[in-house]
């Protein structure tokens, strides 16, 4: 089984240094640099499996690859928020009409700002967003080079609480921001695959959850951001790593998130979200 494992999904990130992790499934843990390239890597079949946001699937479904879920995290509300300087008249998230945005585009930052903007009236289209890529979205803030940005961890964390920044949003009840584990029809996991990959990522997460100290350490010793343990462990213990199969909510969740970016003219047609992923071998 080869398991896609990008820096900004903390559980594969974990899983792919946990000791025993996958054992029955003969695991290759193929790193990657982010999430958005799990599309392109699960149709070249350089993976077979990967875990991102909300918004990568749909992507992929928007494209024609028909996307099968594996499994869901819990709901992380914690993990998102967008902030502007806090000496610039934005007040809120209607200020940020005709504003720039940093942000991952096509990532569920993608998702979080839509909504955020369409509770004030407004759409994508009022705002420009700006591709955050590998700079420092930070600076680019605090220079005045972009009005916003659409943060997550572990910088969000070091962004709270810091004067020169205002948080106008945080995630909490705008989108459910789950992790999504995923893979495309054409691969052909079989029934006992779905299964156990299922009931391992919930017993890592479990195992992460009775061990914050041990993850926060694996998580600062690959870390190239130059995060410490003690931060690492705070994001650990804040964050929920339950995980469970596809159902029909989660479904009607990405469902619904297809339908407010086709609404915002993030994609250009409707996109249907496909079911949980069956048996095929």
């Amino acid at each position: 089984m080869r398991i896609g494992v990008h820096p900004n999904n903390l559980h594969l990130r974990l899983a792919s240094v946990w000791p025993g992790a996958f054992a029955d499934l003969d695991p290759i843990f193929v790193p990657y640099s982010e999430g958005r390239d799990t599309a392109s890597l699960l149709e070249a079949g350089v993976i077979h499996v990967g875990g991102t946001g909300s918004t990568p699937p749909i992507e992929a479904d928007a494209r024609g690859l028909g996307v099968e879920y594996v499994g869901a995290s819990a709901p992380r509300p914690a993990n998102g928020a967008i902030f502007v300087r806090a000496e610039t008249d934005v007040e809120s998230v209607a200020g940020l009409a005709g504003r720039r945005i940093s942000l991952i585009d096509g990532s569920f930052h993608t998702y979080l700002l839509a909504r955020s903007l369409e509770a004030e009236g407004l759409m994508l289209d009022d705002v420009e967003r700006v591709e955050s890529g590998t700079r420092d979205s930070l600076a680019e803030l605090l220079e005045g080079r972009v009005d916003a940005w659409v943060a997550m961890s572990p910088r969000l964390e070091k962004a709270i609480g810091r004067t020169d920044l205002r948080l106008i949003v945080r995630c909490g009840a705008t989108i459910p921001n789950r992790s999504l584990f995923w893979s495309l029809a054409r691969i052909g996991l079989s029934s006992a695959e779905i299964a156990g990959i299922v009931s391992e990522l919930a017993r890592i997460g479990g195992e992460i959850a009775a061990d914050p100290v041990t993850a926060a350490h694996l998580l600062a010793e690959n870390d190239r951001s130059g995060t410490g343990a003690d931060a690492w462990g705070q994001i650990v213990r804040s964050r929920d790593f339950s995980v469970v199969s596809i159902d029909a909510p989660v479904l009607a969740e990405q469902q619904e998130e297809a339908d407010t970016l086709f609404r915002h003219g993030h994609f250009d047609r409707a996109v249907a979200i496909g079911r949980p992923l069956q048996a095929t071998k």
